[in-house]
């Protein structure tokens, strides 16, 4: 009962995850940061009473063979965790990540208006973007609920594994899990396309073979939504065209031109009054210009679009930041270590007289 405890310590103190290895305190993170669980240091007996308890037989065996392996461990109790469990230094370690049962609204989350809009696209790619542990699934969720409440469409989820569990409602949802469901991303996705569905949801874009069957499937007319792990709407489309050879590269600038509909990437960032963090967005969407300019190969110039089309809904990093910074959300520390321009951020707050 030991991991519980530590799981309930997770819940309790409003903490993101749970991380155990051999020769360590346990540790939660909170609001970003690791704080210790108490004082006991933790030896292999115990780490191996937890991955018995929170990993299944076949993900053991999993484990031993390939060194690491993703899983999810539920007590109606606690709640829900994704688990990750891996070998280093010739002894295993667990990461344990809190998955909320309930499923926030993108109201909830105080999330711009423009998500909705590109939940309700009819069409096409949404990436959601950024590093391990900034809220990509949960925005997700939101978006996946907001179209489950408002549309009646048929939603088919990918995922590594299965995290927020949804219900149907106007609309039916069906939600399909690696390794049980599933052989992999781009089989799934390939299969998908012939169960009827409106909307399609892929835990992550992580090779060339999903990457092409995504662009494939909003290519045929179907809404699709993946995540990516890059920190900025120019980085997110580099990378997908990174993927491709060099005599492909007009091909996919092209498909990406007519299929992106938008890219959002998020960074969380602590409260100056340490209660919590506040989620910064930038935002891309498909606009005329928006389009060309990836049709064109021209990726440096989104950057400056973007601060431009307020109006069209978008906003970069440093518009976002430097609103929460003058509202007194975010230190100035923060600030310029969230910034992916933080020279352009540090002027402009001295040119705003706000530093």
């Amino acid at each position: 009962m030991y991991l519980d405890e530590l799981l309930k310590a997770v819940v309790d103190n409003g903490g993101s995850d749970l991380h155990l290895a051999v020769g360590v305190v346990p540790k939660i993170r909170l609001h970003g940061h690791l704080a210790d669980v108490g004082t006991q240091t933790l030896n292999e007996d115990v780490i191996k009473e937890c991955l018995k308890r929170s990993l299944t037989e076949d993900q053991v065996r999993t484990l031993v063979k390939s060194f690491d392996v993703d899983g999810l461990y539920f007590n109606p109790a606690i709640g829900r965790f994704r688990v990750n469990a891996f070998k280093q230094m010739g002894t295993y370690s667990l990461v344990f990540r809190h998955v909320p049962t309930r499923i926030a609204t993108l109201d909830d989350l105080g999330l711009p208006p423009v998500l909705k809009k590109l939940a309700g696209s009819q069409r096409g790619i949404v990436l959601v973007t950024g590093t391990t542990g900034s809220g990509k699934s949960t925005t997700l969720a939101a978006m996946i609920d907001y179209i489950n409440t408002n549309e009646c469409c048929n939603i088919i989820t990918i995922e590594d594994p299965v995290e927020f569990v949804h219900v149907s409602k106007n609309s039916v949802i069906r939600q399909r899990s690696l390794g049980s469901d599933v052989a992999t991303f781009s089989a799934a996705l390939k299969g998908a396309m012939r169960q009827d569905p409106d909307v399609i949801l892929v835990g992550e874009m992580r090779d060339l073979e999903t990457i092409s069957a995504a662009v494939t499937a909003a290519d045929t007319g179907h809404l699709v939504f993946s995540t990516v792990h890059t920190t900025n709407a120019q980085q997110t489309v580099e990378r997908i065209m990174n993927y491709y050879a060099a005599d492909q590269q007009d091909q996919i600038r092209l498909s990406l031109s007519l299929n992106l509909s938008g890219v959002i990437s998020q960074r969380l960032i602590p409260r100056r009054d340490g209660g919590g963090r506040v989620a910064a967005l930038e935002i891309m969407t498909a606009t005329p210009t928006v389009r060309k300019l990836i049709r064109e190969g021209q990726v440096p110039k989104l950057y400056p679009t973007i601060e431009e089309g307020t109006n069209d809904g978008m906003q970069s990093f440093n518009q976002v930041i430097y609103r929460f910074f003058a509202d007194g959300l975010i230190t100035h520390e923060e600030a310029l270590a969230a910034s992916s321009r933080p020279e352009e951020l540090q002027l402009r707050l001295k040119v705003e007289g706000l530093v």
